[in-house]
């Protein structure tokens, strides 16, 4: 990190923030820059006694904001977010590795939920219902009514999204009155704090959010098992949602979990429009997305026309400091993530698929990655591969297809290529997923939309701002006599 960013005011603020701490607390987590190596913060190292003196604190706060002052709240934070665009970006970028351009990008979706959050705040979504409908019906009505958990909500977010997969938890528990816990990635827990500060500054009750960094090893279990917490809500791999499902026992669990989504291409497709789609759908965000191309099903008449157009934009596609505002992708989360990658891209090419380009490694940075020749079984695409590799598999016919993209344990998205109305409907009938996009990225939705998987992607419970406001309440049935 050169002197210019080391003095950018984001990053000096967050750093006497949490000198702060440092005075009160010996033991610390560092952070670093995939890209440089160099630290860029440090944070504090929760202990269990932190976890449960954090649960104390929440738990004797008792929120009475009106929807009125949770809508400005949340309102505001959007303000404050679009305004402070470049250095939120920067703190993201100086953590993650992400390339500005990714970073900038995330900013405006993090805004976007806190806008529909504030949106959806105000919303009366109360309901009645008469009770003379039957012969055997009373002059009676019924009402039912949202209200917030009584214990205290665990939120635990991964590293590839810093602040946008913490706005998804926070936004909506603002929203409903609730008293969020969350642990965001030892990765990336800059941005976490960040975005806090903001919502606070916002106007937001401390007790409402609190944020622990630190070494799930060691504090995860205590979240997860403390009494007083009612809901876990967990974005990130599959082996740990299903320790948490295990774990949690009988509280309340919303997973959202990996993806391995197919961009799906018939004979009949734009082959440019669709390979457009394609690199972007693998390459944004270093690949680093549940919903990210992790596959790529082409039709065989058009295979060969497809991957050269895919190669050709590959190699037009600009990687390396993410600082470089002219570079579209920086690095991935870290050295072993990219090992990970060249690690699988070998043992395909051994299995006999042809790499076409990429496949370079510097520490975190990792080439985007073109092979075909890719068969269904090889690891690659047999199971989450979570970086810039676009890997093609030609299949014969609309069967095939089917049966290839629901051939592994996920279940998250999908993209469709083809003006065929009998297919499209085939797809969105067939394809066991949560989402069916038709000429569009599997990634693609707005921040309010309903967002999840089922089979390893998820036990079928959706995120988005709605869908989440709904997990997050209980749901409250009252009657009374009506003439």
């Amino acid at each position: 990190m050169n002197t210019t960013l080391r003095d950018h005011p984001a990053f000096r603020a967050e750093a006497l923030r949490l000198e702060g701490k440092r005075a009160t607390r010996t033991r610390t987590l560092d952070v670093f820059d995939p890209y440089t190596g160099t630290r860029v913060g440090t944070v504090p190292l929760a202990s269990i006694d932190d976890v449960r003196a954090a649960f104390d604190y929440a738990a004797a706060y008792r929120p009475t904001l009106t929807r009125y002052e949770r809508s400005q709240i949340l309102e505001r934070a959007a303000v404050l977010m679009r305004e402070r665009t470049e250095e939120a970006s920067d703190l993201i970028s100086l953590e993650s590795g992400l390339s500005k351009q990714d970073s900038r990008y995330e900013i405006g979706r993090v805004a976007d939920v806190f806008k529909f959050a504030s949106i959806e705040a105000l919303r009366d979504d109360s309901q009645s219902f008469s009770c003379d409908l039957t012969p055997h019906g009373k002059k009676r009505r019924v009402f039912s009514q949202r209200e917030p958990l009584a214990g205290v909500i665990v939120a635990i977010t991964p590293f590839n999204h810093p602040m946008n997969q913490v706005a998804h938890k926070v936004a909506p528990a603002i929203a409903t009155n609730n008293r969020v816990l969350l642990k965001p990635s030892e990765k990336v827990p800059l941005s976490a704090l960040y975005l806090a500060d903001v919502l606070y500054e916002a106007g937001l009750p401390a007790p409402m959010l609190q944020v622990l960094t630190g070494d799930p090893r060691e504090i995860a279990d205590e979240l997860i098992t403390h009494a007083l917490a009612e809901l876990v809500t967990f974005t990130g791999g599959v082996a740990i949602g299903k320790y948490i499902a295990a774990k949690a026992a009988y509280r309340r669990v919303v997973l959202e979990l990996g993806g391995n989504d197919p961009l799906i291409v018939l004979d009949d497709a734009d082959l440019e429009r669709a390979a457009t789609l394609a690199v972007q759908g693998s390459y944004k965000n270093s690949g680093q997305r549940c919903t990210a191309v992790k596959r790529m099903l082409v039709q065989q008449r058009v295979a060969a026309d497809f991957t050269e157009l895919v190669v050709e934009k590959t190699r037009a596609w600009s990687f390396g400091d993410p600082f470089d505002a002219s570079n579209q992708m920086g690095t991935v989360i870290d050295a072993a993530a990219a090992q990970l990658f060249e690690a699988r891209v070998n043992e395909a090419i051994a299995g006999g698929a042809r790499l076409r380009i990429g496949n370079q490694r510097n520490g975190a940075l990792y080439a985007p990655t073109v092979l075909d020749g890719v068969d269904p079984s090889m690891t690659l695409v047999r199971e989450e591969t979570f970086g810039p590799v676009s890997p093609i598999i030609a299949f014969d016919t609309l069967d095939d297809a089917i049966r290839i993209s629901n051939g592994t344990p996920f279940g998250l998205s999908s993209g469709v290529c083809t003006n065929r109305q009998d297919a499209i409907t085939r797809f969105i009938n067939e394809l066991r997923v949560g989402t069916v996009n038709v000429w569009e990225v599997p990634g693609y939705r707005i921040e309010l939309t309903p967002f999840g998987g089922i089979k390893d992607s998820g036990l079928g419970y959706k995120e988005g701002v709605q869908e989440a406001m709904k997990s997050f309440t209980n749901l409250k049935t009252f009657s009374l006599p009506w003439e």
